[in-house]
């Protein structure tokens, strides 16, 4: 993981959206969590500023995004699974190990409090994680992993803009707002929301729905551009 490359960038965004100031949850969220960003893929431009302004946007809407309160998320840094692969691969290959560190509630505020740190990898890059943490050399578009508390770690969200631009050119859609649509299934998953059951799957696209939606009035979408 890219974890100490010094191409990372802390990233803090100042001032409010219109969405954000009629949010009920803005006051909680006034002091904003660091973001940290790593941008390995050669070609792809965009602005830091806008994809932690995302972050800071869900953080700050949190209990009308999540709806209600989901599971509970293992304390311990872990894979929390990709959102390709969970529409295939057992229960087992995408369940956080057992931790003997104690579980860490997810509520409706949001995901846990601390640094955020967001890669935006190659699809080889991606798909070795897949395989080494999953159990699934399959090429996929998102992995999340959980942060450590006691290291003020909110957890890690890797995605791949390789699979948002294939995915859009296959489809005719929006590359940018593809790749902004895995960041919040990052977020999500560290939220506590997973897609292993129909019944949580169901639970987890409606609140992808109501994220980007929120995005999208906010008018929020970063930009990505491929070189």
């Amino acid at each position: 993981m890219p974890r100490s490359d010094p191409s990372k960038a802390r990233v803090r965004t100042r001032g409010w959206s219109s969405v954000e100031r009629r949010g009920s949850n803005v006051a909680a969220t006034r002091t904003r969590r660091p973001v940290q960003i790593h941008n390995g893929c050669r070609g792809l431009r965009f602005s830091r500023r806008a994809v932690a302004a995302v972050i800071h946007l869900l953080d700050a809407h949190a209990s009308e995004i999540l709806g209600q309160p989901p599971s509970t998320l293992d304390a311990r840094r872990s894979p929390l699974g990709s959102r390709r692969s969970a529409l295939r691969a057992p229960s087992s290959a995408l369940s956080a190990p057992p931790s003997a560190s104690a579980p860490r509630p997810s509520t409706p505020s949001g995901i846990p409090p601390g640094e955020l740190s967001i890669a935006f990898l190659p699809e080889t890059a991606l798909t070795a994680l897949h395989g080494r943490f999953l159990g699934d050399p399959s090429a996929t578009d998102v992995i999340t992993f959980a942060g450590d508390a006691g290291l003020g770690q909110a957890g890690e969200i890797c995605v791949s803009p390789d699979a948002a631009r294939s995915f859009a050119e296959n489809r005719g859609g929006d590359s940018s707002a593809e790749l902004t649509l895995y960041l919040v299934h990052g977020w999500l998953h560290l939220a506590g929301h997973d897609d292993l059951a129909p019944v949580r799957k169901r639970r987890m696209r409606a609140a992808e729905a109501r994220a980007m939606s929120l995005i999208r009035r906010a008018r929020a979408v970063p930009q990505f551009a491929f070189e």
